[in-house]
């Protein structure tokens, strides 16, 4: 699967019901030797996107249950 096919999808947290960002806001670690996505780093804001950082949720791909046409929905 490309990037491009998951970007700007909503990422929901299964077990909480959850929305935890847009994928096109994260951050990716990505695998140097294969160039596969291993994690998205998620940032969570308070105050609509205007406060500081409070911290970082990392999803890691084996964590993802399903990647449907406009969220993917995971259990962290």
């Amino acid at each position: 699967m490309r990037l491009s096919e998951i970007s700007n999808k909503e990422i929901i947290d299964y077990s909480k019901g959850q929305r935890l960002g847009v994928l096109g806001q994260t951050d990716l670690l990505i695998d140097e030797n294969n160039g596969q996505i291993e994690a998205f780093v998620i940032p969570t804001l308070k105050w609509f996107g205007l406060g500081k950082r409070e911290k970082e949720v990392t999803v890691y791909w084996n964590q993802i249950k399903k990647i449907g046409t406009d969220m993917i929905i995971i259990d962290v």
